[in-house]
């Protein structure tokens, strides 16, 4: 893998999308293909293992002795997004929305929400999904290329800490020596203050990417703009890929944090025979490809994937099913 400063290699991209002005998945995801998945981000469940979990009331209300020894026993574990519908008793679809299966008053928090048997469930990240699983799902997108070395990622430009910027250059607006005196004191305090001080250079500070990538083009996709790698898909197929990711962590890392590195907004083989995209804001992965690719992703066990037809919404309110 390696940072491209060419982000014509995916000008194709933006061909295919809509603005974020058309409500679809079209905004990010591309049209034109024969079928397409959404493969759903694993949730979180907290359980008693062999009981209910106690209600708020009911943990309010306990001994604190006795409390402590059930927290002990709290068990956290993924959890799938037909077993929490099943959980609430609502109903999981292609375009299910998590605040809808999980049942939200309109004011309520949908990120943690406590089923009727008391297990509480903790909604899905959103842009990424556990590293192994991205590995699984590689696996077949692979299988389902004739460029299985060759392709691209990119990543979207906005993770923390991801690119370095320069900080503390003067402002662009002219300075004026007016007779004011208010305004003289507030500029001869602005020149002395060390903090504030409008001659200062800027400083370059550092991040996980160089500056040369820092300061790189970019691919503009519409609402997006993204760091370009080429990369083989075959990298991905391997639960440490991280190792590997040219955005890989490591000044946390060196302050003692496992290896780590962003999940890619985006990853296509260079036949463009498929597109994975993990949008940062959604909380499922949408692959557009063949529809034999996409009948082999839902039927492994090991992703909960459904088919989704073009032009499928995922808007908040798109989850008609579940109102």
């Amino acid at each position: 893998m390696e940072w491209t400063a060419d982000p014509s290699v995916g000008a194709w991209l933006r061909e295919r999308l809509e603005d974020d002005s058309v409500a679809t998945m079209h905004c990010v995801v591309p049209h034109g293909y024969e079928a397409y998945a959404r493969v759903f981000h694993p949730a979180e469940v907290r359980s008693l293992p062999g009981r209910d979990v106690p209600s708020s009331r009911d943990w309010q209300r306990m001994p604190v002795a006795e409390r402590d020894e059930l927290f002990a026993q709290l068990v956290d574990s993924p959890a799938t997004w037909a077993e929490t519908a099943r959980a609430f008793g609502t109903t999981m679809h292609a375009r299910a929305q998590w605040h809808r299966i999980v049942k939200t008053p309109t004011d309520g928090d949908w990120r943690t929400r406590a089923a009727p048997d008391g297990r509480e469930f903790t909604s899905p990240e959103e842009g990424r999904m556990p590293p192994a699983l991205l590995a699984g799902l590689a696996a077949h997108l692979v299988a389902h290329t004739t460029t299985p070395d060759d392709g691209c990622a990119a990543l979207w430009e906005g993770w923390g800490g991801l690119l370095g910027f320069s900080a503390g250059a003067p402002s662009r607006s002219p300075l004026t020596a007016g007779d004011d005196p208010i305004h003289q004191e507030m500029l001869g305090r602005s020149i002395h203050d060390p903090f504030n001080n409008v001659f200062r250079k800027p400083v370059w500070h550092d991040g996980i990417l160089s500056r040369e990538i820092s300061e790189g083009p970019r691919l503009v996709l519409p609402g997006r703009e993204h760091v370009l790698f080429t990369a083989a898909p075959r990298a991905f197929d391997d639960p440490d890929w991280v190792l590997d990711a040219p955005w890989r962590d490591r000044p946390m890392e060196q302050h003692g944090f496992a290896p780590q590195a962003q999940h890619p907004s985006l990853i296509w083989p260079a036949d463009r025979a498929w597109v994975m995209v993990s949008e940062i804001d959604f909380d499922s992965t949408i692959v557009a490809g063949s529809a034999d690719l996409i009948r082999t992703l839902c039927a492994d066990d090991r992703l909960e994937a459904l088919p989704l037809a073009e032009g499928s919404s995922l808007t908040w309110d798109s989850d008609e099913v579940n109102r």
